[in-house]
């Protein structure tokens, strides 16, 4: 699960030009996750007819199998990782494998519990690969339905966390190319260890003038908290709502709404009130940033 840096060039182009980058990341989570899908009926297919003749489990032999990795037993379990570490606290394999077992039990269940509830209810998935069907009864299918939902569900939000995190400084990086700003202005190997936990910082002389970027949707007031709780200088996201904008202004934050007309050209106006030497542009936008977006991801 990866983002490739051309997807990571298209959002910040997306971002500065004012329109809305999430079709991106969507369409990542799509090509994931159907990739995903057509693997997982592949290993369903072989699994089933490998144990048509067995009376175990055949989905948890196969799929919980220890010698499978955490993430692969967890999902398969119909649980997400993340909310194995939040229940116990940790994630190590053993605490996985003993979670995801006692999860599926329990799924497997409440599944035989609705359909005993429900007879008149009938489910069968018939998968084919190359010529070769198996068939899953109402048991399996919703158990792999399940599995299906867990994994996109944590592709979403890998991927959503992956995109603010690996685009927030080069969005930054951007932004001050644009306008021409000197790289010792906004060299972070400058920034002393101590502050390098935020996104990125503006310099001038021996003062540091913290940044921070968001992308969020309008009124979305957890990331606008960011503002106050980090005491940021500048706050850079794709949607403000009004009152995160009043809130900022009455701190004294300088912000900047990508999503306005023109909103990154409002950087230009704080760069001026920071005393950071720029430029004013005046250039092609999209001949521009594709330069600066070769310059810093392509090397």
């Amino acid at each position: 699960m990866t983002l490739t840096d051309q997807v990571v060039k298209n959002i910040i182009k997306r971002l500065i030009k004012g329109q809305d980058y999430r079709i991106e990341v969507v369409a990542l989570i799509n090509v994931e996750f159907l990739q995903f899908t057509i693997d997982f009926f592949k290993k369903v297919i072989e699994a089933k007819l490998s144990n048509q003749d067995v009376t175990i489990d055949w989905y948890k032999q196969t799929f919980l199998n220890r010698n499978l990795s955490s993430d692969e037993i967890a999902i398969n379990s119909g649980l997400n990782k993340k909310t194995i570490t939040n229940m116990y606290n940790s994630a190590s394999k053993e605490i996985v494998i003993d979670a995801s077992n006692e999860h599926y039990d329990i799924l497997y269940q409440s599944i035989s519990n609705l359909i005993e509830s429900q007879p008149d209810i009938d489910l069968t998935l018939t998968i084919k690969f190359r010529g070769v069907s198996v068939e899953l009864n109402i048991n399996e299918s919703l158990i792999v339905i399940n599995t299906l939902a867990v994994k996109r569900s944590a592709l979403r939000g890998g991927l959503w966390s992956t995109a603010g995190k690996r685009v927030e400084k080069y969005l930054m990086a951007t932004l001050c190319k644009v306008f021409h700003v000197p790289f010792e202005h906004f060299d972070q190997s400058k920034i002393p260890a101590s502050m390098r936990e935020v996104d990125f910082y503006l310099i001038n002389g021996d003062t540091y003038s913290r940044c921070e970027v968001k992308l969020m949707g309008r009124g979305n007031p957890e990331s606008a908290d960011a503002i106050f709780a980090r005491e940021s200088n500048v706050f850079v996201a794709d949607k403000l709502s009004d009152l995160n904008k009043q809130q900022a202004d009455m701190l004294n934050v300088k912000w900047v709404e990508l999503r306005d007309e023109n909103g990154y050209r409002r950087f230009a106006t704080i760069l001026t009130q920071l005393d950071i030497p720029h430029t004013d542009f005046n250039e092609n936008l999209d001949e521009h940033l594709d330069r600066i977006l070769s310059e810093l991801l392509d090397k």
